[in-house]
This record gives C-alpha cells, sequence and structure tokens, in this order.
C-alpha cells in the first residue's frame, strides 16, 4: 500500500508529506503492532520489482519530500532492485528505510549508497521484553549493531532551507504503559554510546490493540504520570535533539486503513 503521510515527524512529512511505501509481512511479532492486518497477517498483494519502482516515481510525482519504506527488512533485495530502476528514469528525493531495528549488519552494507535516510526504532534494552512482546531473542544487541552501522553510511542529518531531512539517522523509541525503566534504559544507552547529539523521536502514541488488548501491562494507553516521568528523565539526560509527541487521546485514528 503507498500513501501520502503527513503525521511522522514534522522534517520527514513536512508540509508535502512523506511518501509512504507499506511492506507486508514482519521479521518481529509485536503483539500490540498498529499495523498487524499487514505486518502480521500478512494482508497486501504481491506485485513485481518493475512495479515497485513505478510506485517510488509516482509518489515522487505527487510533491512528497520523501520516499517512505516501512518495515522493508524483508523485501531488502527486491527493494534494492526497485531503487536502481526508479534512480535510472529519475527517482532524485531521500529515500527512508523505516524499519523495527532488527537488521543484519550484512543486509544493511548491501544498501549502502541508496538509502539517505535510516528510521530505525529501538524497542527493548532486555531480551526478557523482546522474547516476551516481539518474539525475538537479542533484540538489543541486533538493533544497536544495526544502529551503528547506519550512522556509519550517511553520517550526521543534514536538512535543506525548509527543514526537511535529507540525509541521517533518526532514532525512535515508542514509550510502553507500565516499561518506563525500559524506556531510561534506552535513552540512557543512546546518550552514552552514540551521541547527545544524535536525532531521537519519543513516542506517545500507544494505545492496546491485536493481542496486547488481552495482555498484562500492555491493555492500556500510557498515562500522564509514566510520560511525565520520560519527560523529565530526558531533560537530565540533556540529549540535544528530541522529537516529543504530546499524550494524544485519539491515537488510532492515525492507522492507515488497509483498503487493498
Amino acid at each position: 500500500m503507498a500513501s501520502i503521510h503527513y503525521y511522522e515527524e514534522p522534517c520527514i512529512s513536512g508540509k508535502n508529506g512523506s511518501g509512504t511505501v507499506f511492506f507486508s509481512n514482519c521479521n518481529l511479532k509485536c503483539i500490540y503492532c498498529q499495523n498487524y492486518e499487514i505486518s502480521s497477517l500478512g494482508k497486501g498483494k504481491e506485485i513485481t520489482v518493475e512495479n515497485l519502482a513505478q510506485i517510488f516515481i509516482k509518489q515522487q510525482e505527487k510533491g512528497v519530500n520523501n520516499i517512505n519504506l516501512v518495515t522493508p527488512t524483508m523485501y531488502s533485495k527486491q527493494i534494492l532492485e526497485a531503487l536502481k530502476l526508479a534512480k535510472a528514469n529519475g527517482l532524485h528525493i531521500p529515500v527512508i528505510y523505516n524499519t523495527n531495528g532488527y537488521e543484519k549488519v550484512e543486509t544493511l552494507k548491501e544498501l549502502e549508497g541508496y538509502i539517505d535516510i535510516y528510521l530505525p526504532d529501538l524497542k527493548y534494552y532486555s531480551n526478557e521484553l523482546s522474547k516476551k512482546y516481539s518474539n525475538v531473542n537479542n533484540y538489543f544487541e541486533v538493533a544497536t549493531k544495526a544502529i551503528k552501522e547506519m550512522i556509519r553510511q550517511v553520517g550526521k542529518p543534514v536538512f535543506n532551507e525548509q527543514g526537511i531531512i535529507q540525509s541521517g539517522v533518526i532514532i525512535r523509541h515508542l514509550v510502553l504503559p507500565n516499561h518506563i525503566q525500559n524506556s531510561k534504559h534506552i535513552l540512557k544507552w543512546i546518550k552514552e554510546n552514540i551521541s547527545e547529539n544524535i536525532y531521537v523521536s519519543i513516542m506517545a502514541q500507544y494505545f492496546p490493540t491485536y493481542k496486547a488488548k488481552e495482555t498484562k501491562n500492555l491493555n492500556r494507553k500510557l498515562n500522564k504520570k509514566e510520560y511525565k516521568e520520560i519527560e523529565e528523565y530526558l531533560y537530565t539526560l540533556n540529549l540535544k535533539n528530541v522529537y516529543i509527541q504530546e499524550l494524544g487521546e485519539n491515537e488510532e485514528e492515525y492507522v492507515p486503513k488497509w483498503e487493498i
């Protein structure tokens, strides 16, 4: 599914929107995934590499700021071939690799030179949580190695005159209810092991969906007390470049409708 999305970070969406391309299936099995219909249930349709390249070009023709590849991991080889075709046919806007962070360094190295912006999640600090909520082992070890490779490839963020990111890395972290310590560990690691200048996006958009509705500790939204605690912790870390979502009430409205 391809669409124009206006609710990414301001430096990604801007006024013209981000040209999102959603891929079915995912290498994680998050029990709270807001896109579970395509990520876990496999809803979608099969297309060719040539069709994918055409989608990229059509998105560009709509005037979007970038091509935003959402959950691309399982199709990295096909995406690479599509990008080669699209670039040969005039694709020139930045390409975003929007990933859960659970990536092989070897795969990322194959993409070098074709991805301008990496937008990885850093979800869990403990293996217990990654196994329990996403059914993967060693998430933190794998994701942190991947993020360091992403930074090696594209370096410090670069923005155009309109403030739209052209290259670089933004690390995303979704704050989960009842798991504030997990978030603190993640943020502290970023400060101590990456840089206080790294761009970080703290997301408050969690709401219980899919299997999380029946899962203890995940079957409610964040509350104000929890999010305030994260905000206060951020100030103590003194990270220089942080996007912080406002704690909303109708997060469900921003989930795409999968009419495929």
